[in-house]
């Protein structure tokens, strides 16, 4: 199976949820990693606030970084640098890893939203 490795730049955590405001697309490059974890590949992502020897063992992310920081994030698929300076959508990342699509399972949308669960129905007034 493929291996994916982002490394993000400088940041306090790679969900978007820390701050002031929700990052969306930190919010949704989290969620369509877990997806791609449950599909069977390997998927580690550095931080570089948090994780800078990662960073430093890789030759090519080390010539990125001394292209400029605007580089980051990078995304790499089996060692090869596959995007710079923003991060790939679930699609995107389906294409580069060859993977067939599919609709991604329930569990892997951390926003879904229950429905028929016997409360909260249109005009039941419960809430």
């Amino acid at each position: 199976m493929k291996k994916l490795e982002i490394f993000d730049p400088a940041m306090c955590c790679s969900t978007g949820v820390c701050g002031v405001e929700v990052d969306p697309v930190l919010v949704q490059c989290n969620a369509d990693l877990l997806w791609l974890a449950e599909q069977g590949v390997t998927v580690n992502r550095y931080n570089l606030s948090q994780q800078p020897q990662a960073f430093a063992a890789n030759p090519a992310v080390l010539k990125e970084l001394e292209a400029g920081m605007e580089r980051l994030p990078l995304t790499l698929i089996d060692g090869q640098i596959v995007a710079t300076g923003a991060y790939l959508s679930r699609d995107q990342l389906i294409e580069k890893l060859d993977l067939i699509p599919s609709a991604p399972p329930a569990s892997a949308n951390p926003f879904r939203v229950q429905t028929n669960s016997g409360c909260c129905k249109p005009g039941s007034g419960c809430c």
